[in-house]
C-alpha cells in the first residue's frame, strides 16, 4: 500500500513516478523497501493516466464528510449481539445439514 500512496504523493507533486523517486518516498517514510513490489508497480503504471484513474474512483470520502462535521451525531439503539450470532449459526448450521 505504501508503493502506492508513493507514487499518488509523486504525481501530486508532479513528479516522475519511476523506481527510484519510489523508493526514495517509501526509506523516507520510515518503511523498508521491496525492489520487486517497486519494479511491479512502475510497470503496472506504466500505460495509466493517473489524473484519470483518480477521478474514476469512488468518493467515499465526500460522502463521509458531513456526518463526520456534525457535532451531534444520533446514537444508535445497542445491537444484541447473542440473538445475531444465534441467527448466523442456525443459517451455518443448514448448510451442513
Amino acid at each position: 500500500m505504501e508503493y502506492v500512496y508513493a507514487a499518488l504523493l509523486l504525481h501530486k507533486l508532479q513528479k516522475e513516478v519511476n523506481e527510484t523517486n519510489i523508493s526514495s518516498v517509501v526509506k523516507a517514510s520510515g518503511a523498508s523497501v521491496n525492489d520487486a513490489q517497486v519494479k511491479a508497480l512502475v510497470a503496472a503504471l506504466a500505460d495509466v493516466n493517473i489524473e484519470e484513474a483518480i477521478k474514476a474512483a469512488p468518493v467515499a470520502v465526500a460522502a463521509a464528510a458531513p456526518a463526520a462535521a456534525a457535532p451531534e451525531a444520533k446514537k444508535e439503539a445497542p445491537v444484541d449481539h447473542s440473538k445475531t450470532e444465534e441467527a448466523a449459526m442456525e443459517g451455518l448450521s443448514s448448510l451442513f445439514g
